[in-house]
């Protein structure tokens, strides 16, 4: 397995797999990886001849500068996890690698953009796309895999790509299954934050999403959904919330309408921010 640090390595290094006929298959993270992360490389694995993994902090998405330098960077023990698990080429960039001078593109997303994680973290989505479009130019692959715990994330990416912002990325965005605890706690790198009592609190969240989703064959309305999570999350004083959504799974749109829908909530855990979701 290589690890990369350059923008022209990888491209020489895609270059010779092109050049065979290989087929690629990239997962784009920002490191503390867990299970979650290589199930996505190992279904790369699975489809692709090779398969590309990048590591990168990506400073350009946080409009919290606390959240950034909290984030949590284990690149060693990334490197380690990702020699098991059927990745060839790590690229680890440094900020001045991605960022030789400051992005200052603007993405035209429209609404997908603009509710849930568009409203309460401006700015977010657009430095997603910027970091998103350049990795996919530097690593051009055929398949790119991305986890649905971000399922805006995902929907925003689309519709970057509809736009033609990208044309030089002409393969397939593969999303995939969230990954989840024994418990049904969503995985995720800012897991690793949580007190124990944190860890505890946190388990609320999912179960009030799988305990909602029962609720729909009993005949409840999206009012009555929004409540009773609501209302769970909150009685657990550890626990706050930034919002419950239930949203078009496709537009994102806010909806009534639970047969094409899709549940997405971000709490805060003490002071660590968590984000699930459940399609209904």
């Amino acid at each position: 397995m290589l690890v990369l640090k350059t923008i022209s390595e990888v491209r020489q290094a895609v270059a010779q797999y092109r050049k065979h006929g290989k087929t690629i298959g990239f997962v784009p993270t920002m490191g503390a990886l867990h299970d979650g992360h290589i199930s996505l490389v190992k279904r790369s694995f699975e489809e692709n001849f090779a398969t590309i993994v990048s590591v990168f902090v990506n400073p350009t998405q946080f409009n919290n500068k606390e959240d950034l330098e909290k984030y949590p960077r284990t690149l060693q023990d990334d490197v380690n996890l990702l020699q098991q698990s059927g990745c060839d080429i790590v690229f680890a960039p440094e900020v001045e690698e991605m960022y030789p001078q400051p992005d200052t593109r603007q993405f035209e997303l429209g609404m997908v953009a603009e509710v849930m994680e568009g409203k309460f973290r401006p700015g977010h989505f657009n430095g997603v796309c910027q970091v998103v479009s350049k990795l996919l130019t530097i690593t051009t692959p055929d398949k790119a895999y991305f986890g649905q715990k971000d399922y805006q994330q995902i929907a925003v990416i689309r519709t970057m790509l509809s736009k033609g912002y990208v044309p030089e990325f002409k393969g397939e965005l593969v999303p995939c299954p969230i990954k989840r605890a024994d418990d049904g706690l969503a995985l995720s790198s800012r897991n690793q934050r949580l007190s124990p009592q944190q860890r505890i609190s946190a388990l609320t969240i999912s179960k009030a999403l799988f305990s909602a989703k029962d609720k729909v064959k009993d005949g409840a309305t999206a009012n009555d959904l929004r409540k009773y999570i609501e209302d769970t999350i909150s009685f657990d004083s550890n626990l706050k919330i930034e919002y419950v959504e239930i949203a078009d799974k496709d537009t994102l749109c806010s909806t009534n309408d639970l047969h094409n829908a899709i549940i997405c909530v971000a709490v805060y855990d003490g002071d660590v921010r968590l984000i699930d979701n459940i399609l209904l």
